[in-house]
C-alpha cells in the first residue's frame, strides 16, 4: 500500500511553511499531506515565487501518489494573519491544532507517519499552554508514557536519557529506573524501527570521566551501572558507562549502532556538528512514527527563500524508511 505521510507546517511565522513548500517540488514515492492553513501556505508560496497548486485534503480520501508542484493540504485555520518572522500568540493554539490533527490521523491508521516542522516553544507558553517540546506533547497525546528523543545523521544515532530539563535538574532525573527504561526502548526500537537485529549501544556516563569510581559523582555507581547490568542479563548489548569526552571518538564508535547520552547538551552538540541541516529527530517510545527536522524556526529566514530544506527532506526519507522497516519487522 502506498505510504501516506502527514507534515505539520509548524510555527507559521517561521520557516516551517517554506520547508513544506520546498518538498512539494520534489518527487516522493508516497502520498504527501501537509497540515496547516491553506491560505497561509498559498501566501508564502506567492512570497517565494513558487508555482504550486493546492488541493484540499479530506479525511477518508483514497491514497494517491504525490505530484511534483502540487500540495494536498489538511486545512487547519490559523488564529490570526501571519507575517513571516513575526510571532503572534494568537497562533499558538493553531500550531497545537495541527499536531492534534496529525496525531489523530496517525493513531487511526490514516497516516503512516508524521513529520514535524519546527515550532516556537516560547510563544506556546506565552499563550498559557505548558509546552516543553514536541517529544513530550506527542507522548501525552498518544499514550507513550516514556518518549525517547533520538537524533540520527547517517550511521550516527544519539538518544537522550533526559530531554528538556534545566541542567541543575539532570542528576536527580538519572535514576536506575529511568536509564533502564530509556535503554530498553532504544534497544527495542533499533530493532523494530531501524531493522537492526542485534543492536550495540554505547552508554555515556553523566559525570566527567564517568564519575572516576565515585570521586567525581555517584550517579554511575548508584544508577547507570546497575541499570546496564540488569539489561545485560536480559541479553542486551550495552557498552559503558563511557566517559562522554571520548565516547564519540572513531575508535569508541566502531561497531556501535547508537549512543545513549544522559542529557540534551551532552549528546546533541556532537550530532549537530556532524551533520546540522541533514540530521533527523526521531521520537521513540510512541505508538506512532514521528520524525522531525534538527533545527528551530529560523524566524529571520522565513519568506526569504534562504531556508535550507535538507533536514526536512531527510526527515521525510527517514519516516518512509522507518514505516517500511516496521511493516516488515517480525511481531515481538
Amino acid at each position: 500500500m502506498l505510504p501516506r505521510l502527514i507534515l505539520t507546517s509548524g510555527e507559521p511565522a517561521g520557516i516551517g511553511p517554506d520547508l513544506c513548500l520546498a518538498v512539494a517540488s520534489r518527487a516522493w514515492d508516497c502520498d504527501l499531506i501537509v497540515a496547516g492553513d491553506a491560505r497561509v501556505l498559498a501566501e508564502r508560496a506567492n512570497a517565494l515565487g513558487l508555482a504550486i497548486q493546492f488541493d484540499l485534503f479530506a479525511r477518508g480520501e483514497v491514497r494517491r501518489p504525490h505530484e511534483i508542484g502540487r500540495l494536498r493540504v489538511l486545512h487547519v485555520p490559523s488564529g490570526a494573519a501571519v507575517r513571516p518572522g513575526l510571532l503572534d500568540v494568537a497562533n499558538a493554539r493553531y500550531v497545537l491544532a495541527m499536531l492534534d490533527a496529525a496525531v489523530e490521523g496517525c493513531v487511526a491508521g490514516e497516516f503512516d507517519a508524521m513529520v514535524t516542522a519546527p515550532v516556537q516553544k516560547s510563544i506556546i507558553n506565552d499563550a498559557g499552554v505548558p509546552f516543553s517540546g514536541h517529544t513530550e506533547y506527542l507522548a501525552e497525546h498518544t499514550g507513550g508514557s516514556e518518549p525517547v528523543m533520538l537524533l540520527a545523521c547517517g550511521k550516527l544515532r544519539v538518544a537522550l536519557a533526559t530531554t528538556h530539563l534545566p541542567l541543575h535538574a539532570v542528576p536527580g532525573a538519572i535514576t536506575r529506573e529511568r536509564v533502564e527504561t530509556v535503554a530498553t526502548i532504544l534497544y527495542r526500537e533499533l530493532q523494530t524501527k531501524f531493522a537492526i537485529a542485534h543492536p550495540r549501544v554505547l552508554v555515556c556516563g553523566l559525570n566527567p570521566h564517568a564519575g572516576e569510581s565515585g570521586h567525581l559523582g555517584r550517579e554511575e555507581i548508584d544508577a547507570i551501572v546497575p541499570a546496564l547490568e540488569a539489561l545485560r542479563r536480559r541479553g542486551t548489548d550495552l557498552i559503558g558507562p563511557a566517559p562522554a569526552d571520548t565516547a564519540f571518538t572513531p575508535r569508541m564508535l566502531e561497531g556501535i549502532d547508537a549512543v545513549l547520552a544522559m542529557y540534551h547538551d551532552q549528546g546533541l552538540p556532537v550530532i549537530k556538528y556532524a551533520g546540522f541541516g541533514n540530521a533527523v529527530n526521531v521520537t521513540l517510545g510512541l505508538p506512532i512514527i514521528r520524525t522531525s527536522v534538527d533545527h528551530g524556526t529560523a524566524l529571520a529566514l522565513a519568506g526569504t527563500g534562504k531556508a535550507d530544506a535538507g533536514s526536512m527532506v531527510a526527515a521525510i526519507e527517514a519516516a518512509l524508511e522507518i514505516s517500511s522497516a516496521r511493516s516488515q519487522a517480525p511481531a515481538r
